[in-house]
């Protein structure tokens, strides 16, 4: 089993959050790491036991899943993993963010990422220029 270390970071360093995700084996597409951060945000949002400080970079509510919802804070809404994850996918495509495995950027949602015993992702998400 091959373990990843992930932080969530600003462009300029700041980092967000860091955790860590398994995987079965020590090769996997930049798709596969995205599909199974998403699967594990969604897993911990939707458990009573997440810590509700964690920052959810790449998973929110579909507005409409939101508004469907309504504010209920003793329940928590359900939220389409596998949608997350094409939303994920186009925002990485799009460039919403980036991508880096032990300092060097994936440029394609096929690319092969080789884990070792010390890699850290590190998810920079982008924040658009208004009027821009």
């Amino acid at each position: 089993m091959a373990t990843l270390t992930v932080r969530d970071e600003s462009v300029s360093g700041e980092v967000f959050d860091d955790f860590a995700l398994h995987f079965a084996t020590d090769t996997i597409t930049v798709r596969q790491l995205i599909r199974e951060r998403v699967h594990q945000e969604v897993l911990q949002r939707s458990s009573d036991t997440a810590p509700h400080s964690r920052r959810q970079r790449l998973v929110s509510p579909e507005p409409l899943e939101a508004a469907l919802n309504g504010e209920r804070p003793s329940e928590r809404p359900t939220i389409d993993w596998r949608k997350q994850v094409e939303v994920a996918c186009d925002a990485f495509v799009r460039n919403g963010f980036f991508i880096l495995l032990d300092e060097r950027q994936a440029e394609s949602l096929d690319e092969v990422l080789t884990i070792r015993h010390d890699s850290v992702v590190n998810f920079i998400k982008l924040t658009p220029l208004i009027g821009g």
